[in-house]
């Protein structure tokens, strides 16, 4: 499907690069203005292999005369440094009747030499603008420079014109997903960018464009699923439609909003005389105040700091030194008690000290110790060498041998064997 040539001329404005040129825009209406590398090729010197004058690497910066920027409505797009430059936007009715002009410079990056050209942009005003509904497509299969084309645009506003049958139909801007927060393609599949294209009309949405507000498209869309919609077939050949993100918006039912800008100045400060610099004659400044606050100051803090840590350190010592002598001073007195209840208490005898029964002649012996035994300087344990005297029985064994039996403390025990 395509437009006829005149309905072309009224959606968009097509032009050529050439020096010093003027173009006449209208409001409302999609701009695009190439600039070819063919135009400004012949400025350079020719490139030195026969056949590959085209080959010279060339790029472009526009901006408006006087300023380091184009315009808030104009853009510019280049992809590499052998492809065309664009030059795209749609201007408002405020730049209506304010000429503007763009400075453009081409950049060989074989030789560096520069050539610079300028287009002078007069935007008209138009009777239609603003049509009052207007619809943003989604285009995930397009890169904003491909849109551009003269060919694809009129294809996609012949697809739109087949859905929407209006009268009237602009093109009205056409934005890079890019530009809209959207994220760079990896470089597999031929994946794209993606564009977003406005366009509008004078008569109302079709049944078509509305299917994408039904509840059941709206559910699916939640889901992240395709919607159901009649017409995504006559888009489907050349266009993939992301129909969950299509805009429909009537300017007659919006309410406007005034804002109040203030008015811009001349860019000029205004005139506050002559400058008249400092004397030579200054006065020394006194820096003491100075060395107080940014290091008398602080020692000392430091230092009373460091004063409240060690007096902290030695208490802490001091209190476990004295816990310590505290605590030896009562084991001490604790033994001294021990040591004086062991003098005046009455001592149990221990088993050395018990008469003995004498189990073959039946004789019962006398014990080691006698009665006035001094007691209180008996140790609390019998050893070996604390023994004054060892008991003996004499046995007659049938043999003729005599066996002694033996008893001797060993360890506090009272250890009996014999001696033959």
């Amino acid at each position: 499907f395509s437009l006829p040539k005149t309905f072309v001329s009224v959606v968009t404005i097509l032009s050529r690069s050439h020096a010093d040129r003027n173009v006449y825009p209208s409001a409302g209406v999609l701009f695009v203005h190439v600039l070819e590398r063919e135009h400004f090729k012949g400025e350079f010197p020719p490139y030195p292999k026969s056949g590959d004058a085209s080959s010279d690497p060339i790029t472009f910066n526009t901006n408006l005369m006087g300023y380091p920027d184009r315009p808030g409505w104009l853009r510019y797009i280049q992809r590499t440094q052998r492809s065309d430059g664009v030059l795209y936007g749609s201007p408002t009715a405020e730049h209506v009747g304010k000429p503007s002009v763009i400075e453009i410079t081409a950049y060989n990056r074989r030789t560096f030499e520069t050539a610079r050209h300028n287009l002078v942009v007069n935007i008209m005003a138009t009777e239609e603008f603003p049509l009052p509904y207007q619809a943003e497509f989604y285009i995930r299969n397009m890169n904003v420079e491909e849109m551009l084309a003269s060919e694809v645009l009129g294809d996609f506003l012949g697809a739109v014109k087949n859905v929407w049958q209006p009268e009237r139909l602009n093109a009205i801007n056409i934005t890079s997903a890019l530009d809209r927060g959207g994220r760079v393609p990896l470089p597999i599949n031929d994946l794209k960018e993606g564009v977003y294209v406005m366009v509008g009309a004078d008569v109302p949405f079709s049944s078509c464009l509305r299917e994408v507000e039904s509840p059941h498209n709206q559910l699916r869309c939640s889901q992240e699923m395709e919607p159901a919609i009649s017409c995504d077939k006559k888009f489907r050949a050349h266009f993939h439609i992301d129909w969950c993100k299509i805009s429909l918006v009537d300017i007659n039912k919006v309410v406007p909003v005034y804002i109040t800008r203030s008015e811009p100045g001349t860019g000029v400060l205004p005139e506050f005389g002559e400058y008249n610099p400092p004397s030579e004659s200054l006065m020394g400044r006194n820096y003491f105040s100075d060395f107080l606050i940014t290091l008398a100051v602080p020692s000392a803090v430091a230092l009373v700091l460091f004063f409240i840590l060690v007096r902290s350190v030695l208490l802490q010592h001091w209190n476990t030194y004295n816990t310590r002598l505290v605590h030896h001073g009562s084991i001490q007195k604790s033994t001294k008690e021990l040591r004086s209840m062991s003098k005046n208490r009455e001592i149990s005898w221990p088993l050395s000290t018990l008469p003995v029964f004498n189990p073959v002649s039946g004789e019962v012996v006398p014990p080691i110790h006698p009665d006035n035994y001094e007691t209180t300087s008996m140790p609390l344990m019998q050893t070996q060498t604390n023994l004054q005297n060892q008991i003996t029985i004499p046995q007659q064994r049938p043999s003729g041998w005599y066996s002694l039996p033996h008893f001797e403390m060993i360890g506090g025990v009272l250890t009996y064997f014999h001696i033959e």
